[in-house]
């Protein structure tokens, strides 16, 4: 714990600017979405390699996307400051997009992990899969949930409120990235199987791009 500590201390004080970035696709063959680059699986590499992607062959123990992120980066045995986790069950993502939640997590020396949000629409309020956040003034992110949030107490959508859906992509610190297979799994991000939430429970900040701001 000490050693996690000290390492968020460092990510705080640290006030470089963050230019070296890398984008990994994390995959697996039990996944049931299609993602393709940093993989266990022999067929899904070959896949990949048959057009020209550079694969990085992971173990099945990776419990998530950012964990496959991080061995790859460790595998890769060149020094990035921010990994890019790109879904790859969302190949029409606009590069935009993407340069959005980098230049988002450069901006914020203090944040370790950023992400991106747009409309939620009404019909999909109510769906578990579609994964809902919150944000404070400032665009660090308050909580995620797969639950209607905020959820007011007519229980009913406010076609007024701007609520927010949370979209796959995301970027970390690569320091961060390092710890984040050390930090034990919490009660919110196990209740709502969500890993943003490993993340805020643990006291570290997040910082959330809104694409219809």
């Amino acid at each position: 714990m000490a050693a996690v500590l000290g390492a968020r201390a460092y990510l705080v004080r640290s006030g470089r600017f963050r230019s070296r970035v890398i984008g990994i696709i994390p995959a697996r063959f039990a996944s049931t979405r299609f993602q393709v680059v940093a993989t266990e699986d022999e067929n899904i590499a070959e896949c990949c390699q048959g057009f020209g992607a550079e694969v990085i062959m992971t173990s099945e123990s990776c419990r998530n996307g950012t964990e496959r992120c991080n061995e790859a980066l460790q595998k890769l045995g060149k020094k990035y400051d921010i990994v890019v986790n790109i879904q790859g069950d969302e190949p029409l993502i606009e590069p935009e997009i993407i340069d959005g939640i980098v230049k988002a997590l450069q901006a914020a020396p203090d944040t370790v992990f950023s992400t991106v949000v747009t409309s939620l629409k009404p019909e999909d309020a109510f769906d578990p899969n579609r994964v809902k956040c919150v944000v404070d003034s400032r665009g660090y992110a308050i909580y995620f949930s797969r639950g209607l949030i905020p959820y007011n107490k007519s229980g009913k959508v406010n076609p007024q409120f701007p609520y927010l859906l949370h979209l796959g992509i995301q970027s970390y610190d690569s320091k961060f990235l390092k710890i984040y297979p050390e930090l034990e799994s919490t009660p919110l991000q196990l209740e709502e199987d969500l890993e943003q939430l490993k993340v805020l429970e643990n006291g570290y900040k997040m910082k959330v791009s809104n694409l219809q701001a």
